[in-house]
């Protein structure tokens, strides 16, 4: 993932341009087919995103690398020590699933180029580690004998590998940014033979795995960039072709850099953006990707953790604007995860256990219905349901819901199924709320509707 802000506002912008009418197609698939093959995906709504890799034992940002400037002979200290003997996916998996998330995607290479898989196109990989396993193998068997969807995420940056041009991202490029320094370091690279790497490890994962349904690739810069790279520089058009060929059912993500393209990617990602920022996206097809804390990969001393109210607006309103949210964790170089994210998983599994319905296959309500002030709507079309977020819990047990008569025959609270009660009064209906909140931060009204 991107480090700095400035990335992260710039792509979002980016991708939140308008659609052009005509744009180019790389497929022949039409909207109905599309919608079809993604439509697991539109009713999980919430999935796990896993950062794990040699950062972990650094415990310092997984751009450590990058932002101490590390030369491959000073970071392979990391690679020499790895070892997760704590690592146990079927935890993972069962976390994940607890917490009412119905996919993972996990990082196979991040930017630092090591691979937790077995490749055959590299030596830095976690087999060659102390570890001595394709952590890869163990985390798709774990995940999907848990019944959750596997995603994988690969970086097609590469912080190691001696063909790939530096650029504005590579740690060697951060202290001297002089032309001369440029050329320097690419003097003798060649990306054509990184672009073969990279065709390779994709076609590797998305071989020897069986079916992946879910492909991360991360990502690319705004196009004119000085020194950076996109769609071009990754031979975009031809990867996810191959991508397609090999899983044909696969959702991939928008970051290829094929801006021009109607069908470059299956998904927006708004990265680590507010929840009112999201409002820019309503009725895309997005999904947000964030962390419990400022952090993708583990960081020992960071503490600026997201409390149980932030996650839950968080996954409250990417589904009330249509979207996804994939939280997430970074397990330790132990290869376990954090107490502090376990806690923050412990603490949505309690509240998804209660209130999943208003998640689960939902969506932006209609227009027709008004947001109660202070409240957010969430709707699912197939079982009629409309459910109320209780952000702002009345003091005097009254919500009036603004031209809803005529339009609901029964009303109750999601958690436990008990009726509320409910008068007319003109085009509006007043619902009659008990005077203790219901023993969750943001209780669920459930409305039947007509």
């Amino acid at each position: 993932m991107k480090s700095k802000r400035s990335l992260i506002v710039l792509l979002a912008l980016l991708m939140t341009l308008p659609a052009i009418a005509q744009k180019k197609r790389l497929g022949n698939e039409t909207d109905a087919q599309k919608k079809k093959r993604l439509e697991w995906w539109t009713d999980a709504r919430f999935g796990m995103f896993i950062h794990w890799g040699l950062y972990s034992e650094a415990a310092r940002h997984e751009w450590v690398k990058h932002n101490e400037h590390l030369t491959n002979e000073e970071y392979q200290k990391y690679f020499d020590r790895y070892n997760p003997d704590h690592f146990d996916p079927r935890k993972w998996a069962r976390a994940a699933k607890a917490a009412g998330m119905k996919y993972a995607v996990l990082t196979t290479k991040h930017h630092e180029g090591f691979t937790l898989f077995d490749s055959k196109f590299t030596d830095y990989k976690a087999t060659n580690t102390p570890a001595h396993r394709d952590l890869v193998k163990e985390y798709v068997k774990a995940f999907r004998a848990e019944g959750l969807k596997v995603g994988f995420y690969y970086s097609l940056l590469d912080w190691h590998h001696p063909d790939y041009t530096v650029d504005d991202a590579h740690p060697l490029t951060q202290v001297d940014t002089s032309k001369a320094n440029y050329d320097r370091l690419n003097k003798g690279r060649d990306m054509n033979k990184y672009r073969a790497y990279l065709r390779n490890q994709v076609r590797e994962l998305l071989t020897n795995y069986g079916k992946i349904d879910v492909l991360w690739l991360d990502w690319s810069w705004e196009k004119g960039s000085k020194h950076g790279k996109w769609g071009k520089d990754w031979d975009a058009q031809n990867l996810l072709k191959m991508v397609r060929k090999l899983q044909p059912g696969i959702i991939v993500n928008n970051r290829l850099g094929l801006y021009e393209y109607s069908d470059g990617g299956d998904f927006e990602t708004p990265e680590q953006v507010s929840t009112k920022e999201l409002d820019a996206y309503k009725g895309h097809t997005f999904e947000t990707c964030q962390t419990f804390s400022g952090s993708w990969g583990y960081y020992r001393d960071e503490n600026t953790w997201k409390t149980h109210r932030q996650l839950l607006d968080l996954l409250i309103s990417s589904v009330s604007n249509g979207g996804n949210l994939i939280l997430n964790v970074g397990p330790t170089a132990r290869g376990e995860f954090d107490y502090r994210a376990t806690n923050a998983l412990d603490s949505l599994s309690y509240w998804m256990h209660a209130n999943s319905k208003s998640i689960y296959g939902a969506t932006l309500a209609p227009d027709s219905f008004k947001v109660p002030s202070g409240q957010k709507l969430t709707y699912n079309a197939k079982t009629k349901r409309l459910y109320i977020h209780l952000y702002d819990y009345p003091a005097d047990g009254k919500l009036v819901l603004t031209g809803y008569k005529g339009k609901i025959n029964y009303v109750q609270f999601l958690n436990d199924y008990s009726e509320l009660k409910y008068t007319e009064n003109g085009s509006d209906i007043e619902l009659t709320l008990p005077k203790n909140k219901p023993p969750y931060e943001i209780p669920v009204v459930e409305l039947s509707l007509q």
